[in-house]
């Protein structure tokens, strides 16, 4: 039997799908490409926006077309949230939502056995309360590996349909961050990114309350890991211990991405986040001091309802004068549920697309303008793949280098950046290969 998988979204759903992956290896299944003819196809879904929602779909259309007696399973956000979208296309006959995933391939087989109806659950997942831990039965095919620690969010901004798709904060426990952690070193992993939905929220749900510090110390205790790196996470979240072990911990990248979403208080109180410029301003300049050469990225959400011109003006001053190296930027998505999708005042959607384009013109010149930063220094880099006889890789603050020197996947190596490549900077050998 042969199945095929395909994530859509985040880290978080990138590690879940290889878990998924694990229990079907287990189970005798050959993995093949999506695109391959395949007896069941997984795909793994994200509702972060419209565009997710509809590419979901386009998705399990495709692979209908592909085998159309294929058994088409879909799991993930938008599963959760709009099961019944799901469950009306051609070639679903498997769905489940953002739990019960360790046994998706009993329900994949028992639609298969029964070749009738929809075989998988939704359960109500604002009742759970238990990280579900799926041991990692293969291994990722990348030279990083993500690993999933937290599930869950309780912030509830307006604009996000996340936590009704994932329901509370679970924590995974150390000993079981500790037994994966083993595993992948093992395996010859040299970068480990720790991932959750709210990461900065880990541990307040278990009885020994561990934190985020106490995750990364656990990780850290491998010895062969020669790299961890954090995913997204709250900047209010943000603990003293936190930095002084990024501080002093070689090991542990001097990266943060820290979701802003908006440079406006105005924008702020409108999406409930949990903090304001002035606040979120003093934050970035403590981390500096605490981490010195820190990189700092974030996420920008424009065309907010309500957002004015001179609201998105304000935004885009106060990101400039952030200084992010790296910026994600997305226009408004009006989710079906959020209270913002229930405002009156929705900015029009090519007025987002404008506004969009040009914040995301900025956030390339800051790019650009960091990268120039760390021109004539040298540093290490993770490499990890090569096309037309140029090998790509990553250093701890997330600056993609580019080399043709002979150098190996899952290598981590002293690279002297020189000059500006693509959407990065060009590296020489520090020393002689």
């Amino acid at each position: 039997m042969r199945a095929a998988f395909m994530t859509l979204g985040c880290k978080v759903n990138q590690f879940e799908t290889e878990t998924m992956e694990g229990l079907f290896r287990a189970r005798g299944y050959e993995v093949v490409p999506f695109d391959a003819a395949a007896d069941v196809y997984v795909i793994n879904t994200c509702s972060v926006t419209h565009l997710s929602d509809r590419k979901s779909r386009q998705l399990i259309r495709r692979a209908a077309r592909t085998n159309p007696s294929a058994c088409i399973a879909v799991t993930g956000c938008y599963a959760q949230v709009a099961p019944e979208e799901i469950r009306a296309l051609a070639g679903v006959r498997v769905v489940i939502g953002t739990k019960e995933r360790a046994r998706i391939v009993d329900y994949v087989e028992a639609s298969l056995r029964e070749n009738e109806g929809i075989a998988g659950t939704i359960t109500d997942i604002m009742q759970a309360r238990v990280f579900e831990d799926i041991p990692l039965h293969s291994l990722p095919h990348r030279t990083r590996a993500f690993l999933k620690i937290e599930d869950g969010c309780q912030n509830f901004c307006t604009f996000c349909i996340i936590p009704y798709a994932r329901g509370p904060v679970k924590s995974r426990a150390l000993s079981a961050v500790a037994r994966e952690m083993r595993l992948l070193t093992e395996a010859g992993f040299h970068e480990v990114v720790l991932t959750g939905i709210h990461l900065g929220a880990y541990g307040i749900d278990l009885t020994d309350r561990p934190t985020l510090a106490d995750a990364c110390r656990t990780a850290l205790a491998e010895e062969k890991l020669r790299r961890l790196r954090l995913g997204s996470l709250e900047s209010v979240e943000l603990s003293a211990d936190l930095l002084a072990l990024m501080r002093t911990e070689p090991r542990f990248a001097a990266h943060l991405h820290l979701p802003l979403q908006a440079g406006s208080d105005n924008v702020l109180r409108a999406m409930n986040r949990h903090y304001d410029t002035a606040a979120f301003a003093q934050l970035i300049a403590e981390v500096r001091t605490a981490v010195p050469g820190v990189a700092l990225s974030t996420d920008i959400i424009v065309g907010f309802p309500g957002e004015t011109e001179e609201d998105f003006a304000t935004g885009m001053e106060f990101v400039r004068a952030m200084g992010f190296a790296r910026m994600h930027v997305f226009p408004y998505s009006a989710r079906k549920g959020t209270p913002a999708a229930r405002r009156a005042d929705q900015v029009p959607p090519a007025v987002r697309k404008k506004r969009a384009a040009r914040m995301q013109a900025l956030a390339e010149e800051m790019a650009e303008q960091y990268h120039r930063s760390q021109l004539g220094s040298v540093a290490d880099v993770l490499f990890e793949t090569t096309e037309a006889g140029v090998t790509d890789g990553l250093t701890e603050t997330y600056v993609r280098v580019y080399t043709d020197a002979p150098v190996q996947r899952g290598e981590i190596l002293p690279m002297r950046l020189t000059h500006l490549y693509r959407d990065g900077v060009w590296g020489e050998p520090a020393r002689a290969l």
